[in-house]
């Protein structure tokens, strides 16, 4: 494993998430209690024996290098690995990618300049918790150009939108088609948007790619070369939990399916746990009087109402006689006296104020922005 590498692209369109990804990268975004969406796919990497990891970033991505930081909760603070890559600005280049074959073409001195021979690359907005070893053995095993992660499964949190690939891959395992972005999908297998390849093998598409004006990754690259037999695909199944975070609803649902214990099992397995940054905090404390039923609720927390199948994390308060059900409840957040909420998303520092009450249908639960008093 010495000789792979890492690549994770954190520049995906976030339209569809709204004021959650208004001030950070969908890499960036606090799921699961005290995680966030990038912790999963460094965390796979760590476990493989990654330990030269980029990281490409776009806009609002302060928030992400925050998270990051040198990288020592995943062990990536030597000297070589991880590394951070900002937007790369010229006179023609405003540090905004048009898409990852940009945001590849901008980065290749890291490429170039990296000594692996292989290359796991990955967006950041897919969920999973993935050992790579049985991915890049059926890949060199395979003889194949290129090795494209997919699950058959039906994406049972997300949504389908335009950024969405479906893949053909036939009895042998080779990729024989490829669907982007189609609303009515003839294909049942999802590509999680991992590829791996040889490292050399991505410079030469990627340069390529460039000099013939192309933007997107997905259909003027594979697409293109797998239609006209030019490259190899091959193509291979992951068969654990997996989840794109691509809107409002798919991030609800996801979250609250963690309130399954199965689910928690499949995504945090005691093999391959999901490192963080560290809070030092105190434990949850329950004051007398409180409920609490079936929710996961972090440490540093204070329950003094009731909370009922909601997610709560750091450092969140709920006053007396507050009301939290079916919610998801963000860092440093606060209940006050009296008020109830139901299918809500509080982001970081929000407050609902004394007798405040936010009532939503599942199937569109209410936004509030970071540091907003309602």
């Amino acid at each position: 494993m010495k000789d792979v590498m890492g690549l994770i692209y954190t520049g995906e369109n976030d339209i569809h998430l709204g004021e959650l990804t208004s001030q950070r990268a969908v890499a960036a975004l606090p799921i699961a209690g005290r995680y966030r969406v990038i912790d999963f796919q460094l965390s796979s990497m760590v476990h493989t024996g990654i330990k030269n990891v980029g990281v490409i970033t776009q806009k609002n991505y302060s928030s992400l290098m925050d998270h990051i930081g040198s990288g020592r909760e995943w062990d990536l603070h030597g000297k070589q690995g991880l590394v951070m890559l900002p937007p790369f600005l010229t006179r023609e280049n405003m540090g905004v990618y048009s898409g990852l074959l940009d945001a590849l073409k901008s980065n290749t001195n890291f490429l170039r300049l990296s000594r692996q021979e292989y290359i796991v690359l990955t967006n950041s907005h897919t969920v999973y918790n993935i050992d790579f070893t049985d991915a890049l053995r059926s890949h060199v095993e395979s003889g194949a150009d290129m090795t494209i992660v997919y699950s058959r499964a039906k994406k049972t949190f997300g949504t389908e939108y335009d950024n969405d690939t479906y893949l053909t891959v036939s009895d042998e395992g080779l990729v024989t088609g490829m669907e982007i972005g189609s609303a009515m999908p003839t294909r049942d297998c999802i590509s999680l948007k991992i590829y791996i390849c040889k490292r050399e093998l991505l410079r030469q598409l990627v340069e390529q790619g460039a000099a013939n004006g192309m933007h997107h990754f997905g259909r003027d690259i594979i697409q293109r070369n797998i239609n006209n037999g030019s490259l190899t695909v091959h193509g291979y199944e992951y068969k654990g939990l997996a989840c794109q975070i691509d809107s409002i609803q798919s991030y609800f649902n996801f979250n609250m399916s963690l309130l399954d214990s199965e689910v928690r099992r499949q995504l945090f397995p005691a093999d391959r746990p999901v490192y963080t940054k560290v809070r030092d905090d105190l434990p949850a404390r329950y004051i007398e009087d409180s409920q609490c039923t079936n929710s996961l609720v972090a440490n540093g927390c204070v329950i003094e109402g009731t909370v009922i199948n909601s997610v709560l994390f750091r450092g969140v308060k709920v006053a007396k006689g507050a009301v939290v059900k079916n919610s998801i409840i963000m860092q440093d957040a606060q209940i006050q006296e009296g008020a109830e909420i139901d299918h809500c998303i509080l982001d970081k520092q929000s407050i609902i104020r004394r007798n405040g009450r936010l009532i939503a249908p599942a199937a569109y639960p209410i936004v509030i922005a970071k540091n907003v008093v309602i």
